[in-house]
């Protein structure tokens, strides 16, 4: 499924601005200056207790404070908890099916995120089939400030109903993932003043700018639609708590400045990651670096491997940073040469636009609909970019290896490293799961065979191709090296999907008891 039900706008309400004081923060920032961090798994026990907690707790919204706050605290839900918490099933049939089934639960879903052979939910720590949390609290700290933020945390919980599951401890690796890149360096801009009006028209070229609705439940996404979310009949909310509904102002909307927070933590093999690309490398390390970062679409330092532009892309910015990291697209690279088709970054975000490139004006517009003008047959194979966008919000774990280091062999335990990815979408299907099933998983991406993403690809055989487990490098004189055999280097030991309500709805939430 792509897209999930849309509700068409009937009589909608005219656009207000947007109430940051409703919003959880994660939605704006990154959290980047808290640079300690962990993440409690809950269960609920005393459904009475866990609804007072939850009406007195600190939720950090999205405000700007000056200067930012020392801790920071987010609150989660997976459909069981708010089952648990007592809201009525059929409010929550009306969040997404996936929200509402879970990401283990169904045995097609699992094959379609690759959570099959090691990474299936059997074998993980938490969120399989028995194990998923009703809960999740995400707490952020200034260094040296999350333990003690934890402890007073955590007292408060034993009294409140909730029974603690894990706690997932981060690291700081000041900006790079565990296999040493430079990360989260590419993010959508949110159009926060919702002066975006896409309405279904074609978008010509690439731009980083992205409707609200893609990430806050309640407001036009880029299809001008409104996705489904909960409303509710006023006399379902006799309190007031909820707002209004845009696009049918007689309900309220449960949703409304919420969105759907998706979980995974990703354990990293470093150490045969580049042991595997020293092999292939015949131990020298300038080519085991080249090899590293053919795979991952961007030097480890974060540049990336084909030219910027001198053109604005909107939503990327201005500053000096931006240019030389994120305004560029594929557009200078159609065979490939530069940046792989099947490179990390290429799949997780192509760059691409609506319609193939071309110039502007309504001719060429019309040439392209017509299927003429084209570059390359591969402009017909790729889904548009703006449909398919994410806000990562994930945290590292585990200490730096350096390269040099993991291809030392020795015998000694290898420590767990790896990365707590949380992405926020608004739509599961079309968004996250789209780009985990489509792009990273898919292994005719771009046109290719026997091949899914070098980094998180589970290199099983999947119907109609026996080979996942290739990596194609093309050349400038029309040939390619084909890299074969590549193991699998991640690998999921947890996650499921949460609902990230608005201040107003957890409020509602710990209501429901009265």
């Amino acid at each position: 499924m792509v897209e999930a039900v849309l509700i068409a706008a009937t009589s909608p309400m005219p656009a207000t601005p947007i109430d940051y004081s409703d919003v959880q923060a994660l939605v704006r920032y990154g959290y980047g200056g808290l640079t300690e961090a962990c993440f409690l798994l809950l269960k609920i026990e005393n459904p009475s207790a866990a609804r007072s907690w939850l009406a007195t707790v600190d939720v950090s919204c999205a405000v700007e404070m000056k200067p930012p706050p020392a801790t920071a605290l987010q609150v989660a839900f997976s459909s069981q908890g708010l089952q648990a918490l007592g809201l009525p099933a059929a409010i929550i049939q009306g969040f997404s099916a996936e929200f509402v089934s879970g990401m283990a639960s169904e045995a097609s879903r699992s094959r379609r995120l690759g959570d099959v052979g090691a990474n299936a939910p059997g074998g993980w720590n938490w969120g399989g089939p028995a194990n998923t949390p009703d809960v999740l609290l995400a707490l952020y700290a200034k260094e040296h400030c999350l333990e003690d933020y934890k402890q007073l945390l955590t007292g408060t919980l034993r009294d409140a109903g909730f029974r603690l599951l894990d706690c997932l401890k981060t690291a700081n690796l000041d900006g790079f993932e565990p296999f040493g890149f430079r990360d989260g360096i590419s993010q959508p801009q949110i159009d926060w003043g919702q002066n975006r009006t896409m309405n279904g028209k074609d978008q010509l070229e690439y731009g980083n700018l992205l409707s609200l609705g893609e990430f806050l439940l309640g407001y036009p996404n880029e299809y001008g639609k409104y996705t489904d979310r909960p409303l509710l009949h006023p006399q379902q909310d006799l309190a007031g708590k909820l707002l209004p509904a845009e696009d049918q102002p007689h309900k309220k909307d449960l949703g409304r400045n919420g969105t759907y927070l998706v979980f995974r933590q990703l354990q990293q093999d470093v150490r045969g990651f580049w042991q595997f690309l020293d092999q292939q490398a015949n131990s020298n390390p300038d080519e085991r670096r080249n090899l590293a970062e053919f795979m991952v679409g961007r030097t480890m330092s974060g540049t990336p491997l084909v030219p910027t532009s001198s053109l604005a892309i909107p939503g990327v910015g201005h500053n000096p940073e931006d240019v030389r990291l994120n305004r560029f697209t594929y557009e200078s690279d159609p065979e490939g040469v530069r940046c792989p088709f099947g490179a990390h970054v290429r799949r997780s975000n192509p760059r691409n636009a609506d319609l193939p490139h071309g110039t502007h004006g309504f001719i060429f517009h019309l040439v392209r609909v017509l299927g003429f003008g084209r570059k390359s047959m591969r402009n017909d194979l790729m889904a548009s970019a703006r449909f398919h966008r994410v806000l990562r919000r994930g945290r590292e774990y585990g200490t730096t290896l350096l390269p040099e280091e993991a291809v030392e062999r020795g015998g000694t335990v290898e420590e767990e490293r790896g990365l707590h990815f949380i992405c926020l979408n608004a739509n599961i299907a079309r968004q996250f799961e789209f780009i985990q099933n489509a792009w990273i998983m898919g292994t005719k991406f771009d046109g290719l065979t026997e091949e899914s993403d070098p980094l998180l690809g589970n290199r099983d055989p999947i119907p109609g191709c026996s080979m996942t487990d290739a990596f194609s490098i093309p050349q400038q004189n029309g040939l390619r090296r084909r890299i074969t055999g590549i193991p699998q280097f991640v690998t999921v030991r947890g996650g499921a999907y949460f609902f990230l309500p608005s201040l107003r709805a957890l409020r509602y939430l710990s209501s429901l008891g009265n």
